[in-house]
């Protein structure tokens, strides 16, 4: 691709972007403020049902809101990812009427769905801030860290989704599939529950979990408020690089074909 290309297909990344996420509450009164009442609410329902009401405390930690935070901080950063994935594994089916009037860089597509979700993650990420900071919970300076940590987590999610947007094209029923595997995937991610109370075979067997890596590292950050593990960051981010050459390798030899089927 040219440079004019580049900037075009750039241009409409940005703007594919900025519709999805304004688009979401479209024909609302409140509209844009929705972005930030959903966040907002589910945050606020999980620390005062499970810090309060519920009782739940975390091993090691007296702070009624301990709960809560770790609960949320999984969350918000998974949702993100899984949205990331499952979206980005339709992107070419459901914008076949823009990509077969248009030439379009497919490989970049699903970077307006990692842009958007981005804008709701960095939202939702100020909303808890705010609430910590009104609960006079402690800050680490890890948390510095996390644009980092989630610039890792989405390009495995790029990488992961523009690998099974490519398959969807040809195997429509994949995409329940995909669905079905994240609520599957959600389960064995240390997001409800805490890593180190589970039995010793069964972290044998969830460390060879990606999304462990940074699922694990919101929670040193947010609630034990230490260095996260760039090990095991390093490690995803190494799985994703080669994923990514490979979807690039697969793309040229079935651009052809996924056009066509499109």
């Amino acid at each position: 691709m040219d440079g004019s290309g580049a900037i075009v297909n750039f241009s409409l990344i940005v703007e594919l972007a900025k519709r999805d996420f304004i688009e979401r509450y479209s024909g609302s009164a409140l509209g844009f403020m929705w972005s930030f009442i959903y966040p907002l609410i589910n945050i606020l329902i999980y620390m005062v049902i499970f810090g309060t009401l519920m009782g739940a405390r975390l091993p090691g930690m007296t702070s009624v809101w301990g709960y809560g935070v770790y609960l949320i901080a999984g969350l918000v950063p998974w949702t993100a990812f899984v949205n990331t994935v499952q979206r980005s594994s339709t992107v070419y089916l459901d914008k076949k009427n823009i990509i077969t009037k248009i030439h379009v860089d497919l490989p970049t597509l699903p970077l307006f769905i990692v842009l958007s979700e981005s804008i709701t993650f960095f939202v939702t990420l100020g909303i808890f801030l705010g609430i910590l900071l009104v609960t006079g919970f402690s800050f680490s300076p890890y948390l510095a860290l996390v644009p980092v940590v989630y610039i890792i987590q989405q390009l495995f999610a790029y990488a992961l989704g523009f690998f099974l947007g490519m398959l969807v094209v040809f195997l429509r029923d994949l995409k329940e599939v995909v669905t079905i595997g994240m609520q599957i995937w959600f389960w064995f991610t240390p997001i409800v529950y805490v890593f180190s109370i589970l039995p010793v075979v069964a972290q044998q067997v969830l460390i060879w979990n990606p999304a462990l890596a940074f699922i694990s590292a919101y929670h040193d950050m947010f609630v034990f408020q230490r260095m996260p593990s760039f090990f095991y960051l390093s490690l995803v981010t190494g799985i994703s690089v080669l994923l990514v050459l490979f979807d690039y390798f697969l793309f040229r030899k079935l651009e052809k074909d996924i056009r066509d089927f499109i």
